[in-house]
């Protein structure tokens, strides 16, 4: 038996189906309603919460292999303490769980965000900067500012070696932006939906990504043919400037791609005001500080490792870019606008 956290998102809603293919008994955790996916009828749906230590310990009994990937990803400054609940204290709860049934393998999905990296200041100019190479061996400033949803998948980490310390068989894979089909209102989806409305704005920089299906094949293969413990493995298929991600969605979709670049200096002043106004209605801000300053200090992130583990390579963006916005299409057509989300 397979226990699945997160069952209802993005990357839940591709590694279910993908685990009943194999001829796997799955058991899933969601959260308010069934996701519709592939394969659904075959699952053994749990309701409940991510922190509930009760419920995870009854779900995982007969399991041998955990996939946790629920989590929450947000920059907006209003779910900070969120943040921490789901990401930081709901792997607290899957790793205490785990370690009472010995024998029992986990693969955490983190975020290149743990990794950590240099935290771009408003005040930095940065006319043409290097960008920073960063992989598993990447160390986390203490000294520095990080975002908090960084901070929280840093810590849930530290959750997971603190298991792997205790003697669970654990390892973590550390996906960069993840591209698929989903709920287009929720994360890294919502890219797809800014080229759809056809937007004329767009930020400079560069953003990382890797295909939603190569992160699966991976995991699985981590997972269930290896017994390594006590590593991690960054997923990240490549590295592109925004603009031409948003340019190649549009073409895809037949839309007009943004064209007008936002300066670093307006977006500074677009966050604080989008913070003011979030702090007085309770409202999503817009754009947020992490978000205006993201790819500001390019990043790469080195895959390196999981390709000579794997010996898998990743998809080229181009053809993930196509495959998203062809099947968002056909749901848009079929009425189901998108998939259910988190």
């Amino acid at each position: 038996m397979i226990f699945v956290t997160g069952g209802s998102g993005l990357v839940g809603s591709f590694l279910i189906p993908a685990l009943v293919a194999r001829g796997l008994s799955v058991r899933a955790l969601y959260r308010k309603q069934v996701p519709v996916i592939e394969d659904a009828a075959a699952v053994e749906w749990v309701e409940g919460d991510v922190r509930d230590s009760a419920l995870l310990k009854t779900a995982l009994e007969g399991v041998t292999h955990v996939f946790h990937c629920a989590g929450l990803v947000s920059y907006a400054p209003q779910d900070e303490e969120a943040l921490l609940q789901v990401n930081v204290e709901g792997t607290a709860a899957v790793v205490d769980a785990c370690l009472e049934r010995p024998g029992l393998r986990l693969c955490q999905v983190s975020s290149v965000a743990a990794l950590g990296g240099a935290a771009v200041q408003a005040e930095e100019a940065l006319p043409d900067p290097a960008p920073q190479i960063l992989d598993e061996q990447s160390k986390w400033d203490l000294g520095a500012a990080h975002g908090a949803y960084a901070t929280s998948k840093y810590l849930a980490e530290l959750e997971v070696w603190r298991g792997i310390s205790e003697g669970l068989s654990a390892i973590m894979v550390n996906p960069s932006v993840i591209l698929g089909p989903a709920d287009w209102t929720r994360s890294s989806t919502r890219l797809f939906r800014y080229a759809w409305e056809q937007h004329y704005f767009y930020t400079p920089g560069s953003i990382n990504v890797v295909d939603v299906r190569d992160v699966v094949d991976m995991m699985l293969h981590l997972t269930l043919n290896s017994d390594i413990s006590g590593e991690r493995y960054v997923l990240n298929g490549g590295t592109l400037p925004l603009k031409q991600f948003l340019k190649q969605a549009a073409t895809c979709f037949n839309k007009k791609p943004p064209t007008v670049v936002v300066p670093d200096w307006a977006a500074e002043t677009i966050w604080r005001l989008e913070h003011v106004r979030a702090v007085l209605t309770g409202a999503r801000p817009l754009i947020t500080k992490d978000t205006a300053r993201a790819g500001r200090q390019p990043i790469i992130y080195r895959a390196d490792k999981v390709q000579r583990a794997t010996s898998k390579s990743f998809r080229p963006l181009p053809e993930t870019i196509q495959w998203c916005c062809g099947e968002l299409v056909k749901q848009e057509a079929a009425g189901f606008g998108v998939r259910t989300g988190w």
